[in-house]
């Protein structure tokens, strides 16, 4: 091999082991295994209740939507009715946003894994995001109610 490959080679070495990174063991994991797999299926079911807050809000918002066309007379009334439910489909989506967040914030604790760390903050940035941004709109939409 000649020098430049030996220093590639060794460069995408220490790339990959920032990433792949583990953590020793801690007690957590080798002498509580029973309290490891509880937390792990806790945040698992912490997961699957933002998911369905999140389907749920969804089926409420489009329910409501469709009967404020079918209903509403006038233009002013299907609009807050729309408004109303925009709100409440906001809730639902940060409350499931929240839900995903402790779930992939458990699963990192449990990983000890550097490259689950780096994806957890990407994630809890973006979900953050979102969250600011929707609540912006939600008293946008409250304050539309409230005229």
């Amino acid at each position: 091999m000649d020098p430049e490959e030996v220093q590639a080679a060794e460069a995408d070495q220490s790339r990959a082991s920032f990433l792949d990174y583990v953590s020793d063991p801690p007690a957590l994991h080798e002498q509580l295994h029973l309290v490891f797999v509880v937390l792990d299926w806790g945040a698992t079911v912490a997961k699957l209740i933002g998911c369905i807050i999140l389907l749920l809000g969804a089926a409420r918002f489009t329910i409501g939507f469709i009967r404020s066309e079918i209903r509403s007379s006038g233009h002013d009334e299907r609009m807050e009715i729309v408004n109303d439910n925009r709100l409440h489909f906001g809730r639902a989506i940060l409350a499931g946003l929240m839900m995903l967040i402790v779930s992939d914030i458990i699963h990192t604790a449990l990983s000890l894994r550097m490259g689950d760390l780096v994806f957890l903050a990407v994630l809890v940035a973006i979900r953050s995001t979102i969250a600011y941004f929707l609540e912006r709109e939600l008293v946008a939409v409250k304050e539309d109610l409230n005229r």
